[in-house]
């Protein structure tokens, strides 16, 4: 197929099913504790508001987490199948790690998510919030579990190797692996902040359709807070992964910054832009700062960053990619920092809901977080290359023996297939944001809650009230 060999197909298999299936959990993790606080909140304040948002966005949290789960599933079984040697080589640690992950977080999220979703006229407000708040921890423990997991890849220690085999000697050492605590924070955050975007974007489509009313106010700043306080907390967690980065995996490292020489004796420039070519050992075209690469990284204006030619050849992962993907992320991460700055200024001059422009730029915004975190995940794991355990095993020395012909015919279902059935449950998600919050204002105080008479908040309920008549609903003015 296109001259690539069945290594390339698989490796270009399970990326194309980890990138759609990564979308799903990271909004299903920030959704969650999303829920949680909009929930807690109008147990505090009674304010329609809280609630009424509460049950629009657990719908789309509903559509969100059985997508998420059907993609996962798909992976889980491609390490049998298509990387059957690393399975054999490393099953002992990674099959108990996804072990603990179903046994803690699936189940915790699968026993409470149906009070969660149907619970909502049926149980008393505390059991219903705390069912909300367990779903919201049940996503972060299974972040944690599958992070601990692909951090051991990148940072493997707490093992020996007998007979060809990983065998666990420290748990702890395992699951606490160099590079874990810095990837869960970075993980996690990038999460938040993915669906802060997606719930801004929302709102910011609804104001500037003409639909204003305090559900919708309320995400967009809600949104902000989190994108203003986040967002930079965010660029210090990435500059600790950074440098934790250097410090066990340099040539990931030298591959982001298109670095390829250190024989000038130089401080190591920081290169804006380029191209580096693999073939000729360069960073062509590039537009660079003198000492800012050594500033960053080494926090200094003399050390070096370590440089591609310091690697074998073969050592090195594609530094054309691994450079490109990661200036995407920074400059999605600095775009998501402009916003929150400019929703601060706006809300001082008391125009964050009327002003156009920055309503188009959260708009635009909207798909940022996913972006920036597939942009990371692209960073990281081309970056592990050639290696699928980092100094352990090579990715080449992974794969299943399996023919072109099976991997090409593979690839191409699941591409159609993921394309039908998961274009079809994001267009039905993305229809549910389109209709909004069905507001309640001037209900009596207190009503609808948990445990008193509602209908209650099913996942397709949308679809049974008026939602293909998306333009009505979106511009009251007109009906």
């Amino acid at each position: 197929m296109f001259g690539l060999e069945a290594l390339d197909l698989a490796r270009m298999q399970f990326a194309f099913t980890v990138s759609f299936h990564i979308i799903f959990p990271a909004i299903t993790i920030g959704l969650a504790s999303y829920l949680a606080v909009l929930e807690g909140l109008w147990l505090k304040t009674r304010e329609e508001v809280y609630r009424d948002l509460y049950h629009f966005w657990s719908k789309i949290f509903a559509v969100n987490f059985g997508m998420g789960v059907v993609s996962g599933l798909v992976m889980a079984y491609q390490f049998g199948t298509n990387w059957s040697a690393f399975s054999d080589f490393a099953g002992s640690v990674t099959g108990p790690l996804l072990t603990y992950e179903v046994l803690t977080a699936f189940f915790l999220e699968a026993g409470f998510l149906g009070v969660m979703l149907f619970g909502w006229n049926r149980v008393g407000p505390g059991l219903h919030f705390f069912s909300t708040v367990m779903v919201a921890i049940g996503t972060l423990i299974s972040t944690f579990w599958i992070l601990a997991s692909n951090s051991w890849m990148q940072t493997p220690q707490g093992f020996e190797i007998i007979d060809g085999r990983v065998i666990p000697t420290d748990w702890f050492a395992v699951v606490f692996n160099p590079s874990f605590p810095y990837r869960l924070l970075h993980m996690a955050t990038a999460a938040f902040l993915a669906t802060a975007f997606f719930v801004g974007a929302s709102a910011a489509w609804h104001l500037l359709r003409g639909r204003d009313n305090p559900a919708i106010r309320k995400m967009l700043s809600m949104a902000m807070w989190m994108a203003l306080i986040v967002a930079p907390v965010q660029a210090f967690i990435g500059d600790l992964h950074g440098l934790n980065t250097l410090k066990h995996q340099p040539v990931k490292i030298a591959a982001m910054e298109g670095h390829w020489d250190n024989s000038s004796g130089e401080a190591t420039p920081l290169i804006l832009f380029g191209w580096p070519d693999m073939e000729r050992e360069e960073t062509r075209f590039k537009v660079e700062i003198p000492y800012l690469g050594s500033l960053i990284l080494t926090h200094s204006l003399d050390k070096q960053v370590p440089a591609l030619k310091d690697f074998p050849k073969e050592d090195r992962p594609n530094s054309t990619v691994v450079f490109w993907s990661f200036r995407i992320m920074v400059a999605l991460g600095l775009a998501m920092i402009l916003a929150g700055v400019w929703s601060l200024w706006l809300r001082w001059r008391g125009g964050l809901f009327r002003s156009r422009p920055f309503l188009y730029f959260c708009l635009w915004m909207g798909p940022s977080g996913l972006i920036a975190i597939l942009a990371g995940w692209f960073t990281t794991e081309m970056g592990r290359q050639p290696w699928v355990v980092y100094g352990l095993m090579r990715t080449s020395e992974a794969v299943s023996n399996h023919s072109v012909t099976q991997m090409s015919l593979t690839l191409v279902s699941f591409v159609v297939v993921y394309f039908v059935l998961f274009g079809a449950g994001i267009g039905y998600m993305m229809r549910l944001v389109r209709k909004g919050p069905v507001t309640h204002e001037g209900q009596e105080q207190g009503s609808g809650g948990p445990g008193q008479h509602r209908t209650p908040a099913r996942p397709l309920s949308a679809t049974e009230e008026g939602m293909d008549d998306d333009d009505n609903a979106a511009n009251p003015v007109r009906n």
